[in-house]
């Protein structure tokens, strides 16, 4: 099935057409979630959220192509009203796969490593260089997840990694 026709579905009520176009992408979904609230539990709650506020609000869906930013924007939301009503701030991300270092110290100092470099930078700067560079989202879907433009997304992504260079040194390639 593809997108279009499953997000038409979906539209009209199937809720087993709404859960292959989750299943499809729960990987992402999950780990946009922990990258924003650093844990099992709340990702899974925010998910969990996603999932009902899509089913409740998918009829306002215009475009069926745009069905996954739209709904990785619903989980970004979702996760930044949590983290405001705990009243705190997560900067836990997963930076490697699992089976890229066996040395859990290694990866969790290089975790402690980027943490301390992205506090270098503004809140949206750091977003736009978690969204671009840990989830490997394109310009366009990570500009839809912090709600403003393309230009913006690249202008934030550009001007943290020229503090960061700037900070930390590093050449004026990427």
């Amino acid at each position: 099935m593809n997108l279009r026709s499953a997000v038409k579905k979906a539209k009209k009520g199937s809720k087993d057409a709404l859960l292959q176009l989750i299943m499809e992408e729960k990987e992402n979904y999950y780990r946009l979630a922990y990258v924003y609230v650093g844990n099992e539990h709340d990702a899974m709650d925010a998910m969990e959220d996603m999932i009902v506020t899509v089913y409740e609000k998918i009829e306002q869906l215009n475009d069926p192509d745009a069905f996954y930013s739209w709904s990785k924007t619903i989980l970004v939301n979702r996760c930044k009203t949590m983290l405001r009503k705990q009243n705190r701030l997560v900067l836990k991300e997963e930076w490697a796969d699992e089976g890229e270092s066996s040395n859990p110290l290694e990866h969790s100092d290089r975790e402690m490593e980027i943490k301390e470099m992205l506090l270098q930078l503004n809140e949206h700067q750091a977003e736009a260089i978690r969204l671009k560079y840990i989830l490997d989202l394109d310009y366009s879907t990570a500009a839809m997840v912090m709600g403003v433009s393309v230009g913006t997304a690249k202008s934030r992504v550009f001007q943290g990694l020229k503090k960061l260079r700037e900070t930390f040194g590093g050449t004026a390639d990427e």
